[in-house]
């Protein structure tokens, strides 16, 4: 029988973690979404995500009760730090082989996650529709995107998983 699916049916394969990851290599901001979902709108947003060790997410949180959050590090190496709501440290996880596959987070948790290989890539899932972050969804103790202490910021999250190498 052929290896083909219906119109709407997408394969996750190592050719489209490669071609997604070249896009955000490309791209400033240096990582890249790929919607699985087919509109903002739709009440389950599915996507793929690549990230570079050089892209800063700045620290974040979801409020709305219906926007938990799954992430699953499909290649590479993620770190994942969670933030109580005055900027300190409460955990880090690493995410990808040989640790942890993912981790569910909670609406409300101020959150960043940071590529610890290039290549990284991860399945998101959360409820739609997609809203933009507002103010009190940005952690206020953290630099914005275009910030330019954002690069030391990232470079301080990164360096928390130095600690973690041998574990």
């Amino acid at each position: 029988m052929p290896e083909h699916a219906p119109a709407r049916t997408r394969l996750i394969d190592p050719a489209a973690l490669d071609a997604l990851t070249a896009r955000a290599q490309a791209s400033p901001r240096r990582r890249m979404n790929d919607n699985l979902h087919p509109h903002d709108d739709h009440p389950a947003h599915r996507l793929l995500n690549a990230i570079e060790p050089d892209s800063y997410v700045q620290p974040h949180r979801h409020l709305d009760p219906a926007k938990d959050e799954t992430i699953l590090c499909l290649r590479g190496r993620l770190g994942c730090i969670l933030f109580d709501d005055a900027g300190a440290v409460q955990s880090l996880h690493r995410l990808g082989a040989g640790h942890a596959f993912g981790i569910d987070i909670v609406h409300g948790q101020f959150h960043s996650l940071v590529s610890l290989d290039s290549g990284s890539v991860m399945f998101e899932a959360k409820s739609g529709p997609y809203v933009p972050l507002n103010a009190g969804e940005l952690a206020p103790w953290a630099p914005g995107a275009g910030d330019p202490a954002a690069g030391a910021y990232l470079r301080w999250m990164t360096g928390l998983f130095a600690a973690l190498k041998a574990g």
